[in-house]
């Protein structure tokens, strides 16, 4: 829309303005979209999911070359390149034989996190849906470095 002076005034700011006009002022402020955190900054609340983690026993002397992480979340529903595990970049990943997000994770990569041998050690998977959702998931699995020897 183009005023007689020349200069145009977007749809969008019009349609505000009567909007407003029409519904009246508040001085209630609105709702806010995300959950402040303790520090006073914005964040999403991120939602737990379920997950399980392949092998649950990961052996340092194991020549594999994968460590798979299986979700309770619908494959269609995560953005897959957000996926980490511990702050390590997903490899790759695919749908399961329901439907599920499973992710893909180098294992050498695992591997050279600060683990705890001999013990049980949580792993954390972080990512964000599709819809811009935060989510996470953790399991445990032991950690062992014994030759098959």
């Amino acid at each position: 829309m183009t005023f007689s002076r020349g200069f145009a005034v977007p749809a969008v700011l019009l349609l505000g303005i009567v909007m407003s006009a029409a519904c009246g002022s508040s001085s209630t402020p609105a709702a806010p979209t995300q959950a402040v955190a303790p520090s006073g900054s914005t964040a999403a609340a991120a939602a737990e999911i379920t997950i399980q983690i392949a092998p649950n026993v990961l052996n340092l002397q194991n020549q594999g070359e994968v460590v798979t992480v299986h979700t309770s979340l619908p494959y269609s529903s995560v953005a897959g390149t957000s996926v980490t595990l511990n702050g390590v970049a997903i490899d790759w990943w695919k749908a399961d034989n329901q439907g599920q997000f499973v992710a893909k994770f180098v294992m050498s990569a695992i591997k050279s996190l600060p683990l705890k041998i001999g013990d049980y050690n949580t792993l954390r998977v972080e990512g964000t849906k599709t819809d811009a959702t935060a989510f996470w998931g953790s399991a445990s699995v032991l950690v062992i470095d014994k030759s098959g020897k």
